[in-house]
């Protein structure tokens, strides 16, 4: 799944993995009832609910995509520690190429896991990649259950306002 980046983005938002759906159109967060697009736009990120399909448009505005691991799978949770960590150290690499402000990861738990921060909330975090502040956010997919649309607007706002503020 090609990533959607240039130098020196506002964030890099970073998925766990793809989806076996996404694999195969080619679209980042294109499975149906992936709340990514709907989230962006809730929290005044983009103008419009963005199709999968104008992912490349993000980078206009200073967003970009990639993801922990590469590997495309029917769900994150069939990933292991060890893919994980493994992918985090690719993502350390990019990171140190690109040089985006902020690195976004879009999950908590895969979070913990792949940076070996167990105790790692969502927000803020206090290590940095380099210049890059980490900053961690509720994995958009339809399929977690504890954050409905407009929580994630709102967790996904408090990122936009920290990159406005600078």
């Amino acid at each position: 799944m090609p990533d959607v980046i240039a130098p020196r983005l506002r964030v890099l938002f970073c998925g766990i993995n793809p989806s076996l759906y996404s694999a195969v159109v080619g679209y980042h967060f294109a499975r149906p009832g992936n709340r990514f697009w709907p989230t962006l736009h809730a929290a005044g990120i983009t103008p419009h609910t963005f199709q999968p399909t104008e992912q490349d448009a993000l980078l206009a505005l200073g967003y970009g995509i990639t993801n922990v691991v590469d590997r495309a799978t029917a769900t994150a949770d069939l990933l292991n520690p060890a893919e994980l960590a493994q992918g985090a150290k690719a993502l350390e690499a990019k990171v140190a190429r690109y040089q985006p402000r902020y690195l976004a990861v879009l999950g908590v738990s895969a979070y913990r896991i792949a940076f070996g921060r167990p105790k790692a909330a969502l927000g803020s975090q206090p290590e940095r990649l380099g210049d890059t502040r980490l900053w961690v956010l509720p994995n958009p997919s339809g399929l977690n259950a504890h954050y409905q649309l407009d929580a994630l607007g709102r967790l996904f706002a408090e990122l936009r306002r920290a990159v406005e503020q600078g």
